[in-house]
């Protein structure tokens, strides 16, 4: 057994109703002793006062419910972004506010690389262009004979040059969904979803998937979740292949590690047996930092790329519905299937449509095979309507608002994509709560910043990049938005009895911050300084 240490805070928010707040926390074997005033641990012992913490606000280690663990190595990729971004190592990267100094900045970046490697980059989205959309004359611009990839900052969505479509095999002939078209009949450039984007990506060596669990890497993704914050954050849709889980179950493993992490198996391009049966032969090998079993279903695409499904009256452009990345018929069998063997599901679903196929989906399961406590969630869920929160709660399956939409995307939307009305209501937090659903909310990161003090700040404001307030009868308060980045994300994680809260028996994971979120104005929540994290004890600051 080790020491008892206790930790001096200004101030410790345990998002515990029990005790509300404390000055003190005590820590012993990586789990939190007891929480109160100075002394509130002495009838266990000697103890080991810690004051470097003293001048700090604790709260309970945010939980980030949904990123992806490729935020360690995307920056190996050039950032063609329109927003400023940091990188692991807190360098920043300027966004591109054009077409034009997208192709001038890619071009000078290629000119670096060796003459065989092509040149990837990540976080463009057409959306914020005024002129018209990318294609692969706009990246022939910046190289003919290098192939060129731009994935899109959704990463549903990518365009490539006139080389890496030749690579391909993509021409005037292939009949595919998701491989766009110019008038003349041959492919634009523009490839969406998964089945038109793999084999451009397979043949560049465009790996986020399996990359992202190489030991470095997933280091790399540790410093993200230390800005930001962060002690327990998930890899929303894994690619887990014996070798990354090993290094998975290493790196994590260490004693310095500083992030709890939750790996979901993609379910996809397997039948659902067989996804069933990777889910279930991997459980074993979890540990306190690692948490394996548990799979994600990508049903449908993005709402700003026109490929989400969408419900009457579809898109105001008058675009297509979006595209399945799995069909209707398929989402059925996959529920039905990790129902009856006990598996939790994460469920991509952005449009409305998606939602309810999902949700009846998940009811036709439970009644086939019952499982009280199964915790099912869908995962960003953006357009869901009162009445599909309201069936949820029923089922009792939770949902994960990507909420960073309202800010980085909202003028767009009702602009562009689902018309003011329905952008009004989308990443409805207040109808979540009001319906009784247990919800978090999320950055999505990289498609968005891992931030989650961010994420409650435009849960709470609803402001858009004009500074409009979106939807002002859907902000919660900042409690709400609080709990959601806490307790709220570990359940639908069912790490509830875990991490969340600040309360004895608990891991000693605790978010260290520069200020108290529960004092400033609610206009400044984001602004409040994250100084590091302490996870099992341990303190990583920055």
């Amino acid at each position: 057994m080790s020491g008892i240490t206790v930790f001096k805070a200004r101030k410790v928010i345990t998002m515990d109703p029990n005790r509300a707040t404390a000055t003190h926390v005590a820590v012993r074997d990586g789990r939190i002793l007891a929480v109160g005033g100075a002394d509130c641990a002495d009838q266990w012992g000697a103890v080991t006062h810690d004051d470097s913490l003293a001048d700090t606000v604790l709260m309970p280690g945010f939980v980030e419910g949904h990123c992806h663990m490729m935020s360690g190595f995307i920056w190996d990729y050039a950032y063609a972004g329109f927003h400023d971004r940091i990188d692991p190592d807190g360098k920043l990267w300027r966004g591109k506010p054009d077409i034009e100094t997208v192709i001038a900045d890619m071009r000078a970046y290629a000119e670096g690389l060796p003459e065989d490697q092509p040149l990837l980059t990540w976080g463009f989205d057409p959306i914020f262009l005024t002129s018209e959309r990318l294609n692969r004359h706009h990246l022939d611009q910046i190289s003919t004979d290098r192939p060129v990839a731009f994935l899109f900052s959704s990463g549903h969505l990518m365009c490539a040059n006139s080389k890496a479509l030749e690579m391909a095999g993509y021409d005037r002939s292939t009949n595919f969904e998701g491989v766009m078209k110019g008038p003349d009949g041959t492919p634009n450039g523009e490839l969406q979803e998964m089945a038109a984007m793999f084999p451009v990506m397979r043949r560049l060596g465009m790996d986020y998937r399996t990359k992202a669990h190489q030991p470095h890497y997933i280091r790399q993704f540790g410093k993200v979740c230390v800005r930001a914050g962060v002690t327990t954050a998930t890899d929303l849709f894994a690619t887990l292949t014996d070798e990354g889980v090993a290094a998975l179950v290493e790196t994590t493993g260490a004693p310095d590690y500083p992030v709890r992490v939750v790996p979901t198996i993609g379910a996809m391009n397997a039948s659902p047996e067989d996804i069933a049966a990777q889910a279930l032969a991997v459980r074993d090998k979890s540990h306190d930092k690692l948490r394996l079993g548990a799979v994600k279903l990508m049903t449908d695409g993005s709402i700003q790329g026109w490929s989400a499904r969408v419900k009457w009256p579809g898109y105001v452009g008058g675009q297509p519905n979006g595209i399945w990345n799995t069909p209707p018929d398929t989402i059925y069998q996959l529920c039905e299937v990790m129902q009856r063997e006990g598996i939790q599901m994460h469920a991509h679903t952005n449009g409305d449509e998606a939602s309810e196929i999902t949700l009846e989906a998940m009811a036709a399961a439970a009644r086939k095979y019952p499982w009280p406590g199964a915790r099912h969630v869908l995962q960003h869920a953006q357009m869901m309507t009162r009445a599909q929160f309201q069936r949820a709660a029923e089922l009792g399956i939770c949902a994960n608002l990507f909420v960073n939409h309202i800010w980085y995307f909202g003028d767009q939307h009702a602009a562009l994509t689902i018309g003011q009305d329905r952008a009004a209501r989308m990443d409805g937090c207040r109808a979540a709560l009001d319906a009784g659903v247990h919800m978090a909310i999320h950055s999505d990161a990289p498609v968005t910043p891992m931030g989650p003090l961010f994420t409650a700040w435009v849960a709470v404001n609803r402001q858009t990049m004009s500074g409009v307030t979106l939807g002002p009868e859907q902000r919660i308060t900042v409690d709400e938005a609080l709990y959601a980045i806490t307790m709220g994300a570990a359940y639908t994680l069912k790490m509830d009895a875990e991490v969340g809260s600040i309360e004895a028996g608990k891991r000693a994971d605790f978010a260290v911050l520069g200020d108290d979120p529960t004092a400033v104005d609610a206009a400044a929540l984001r602004d409040v300084p994250v100084l590091g994290t302490v996870t099992g004890g341990t303190l990583n600051l920055l």
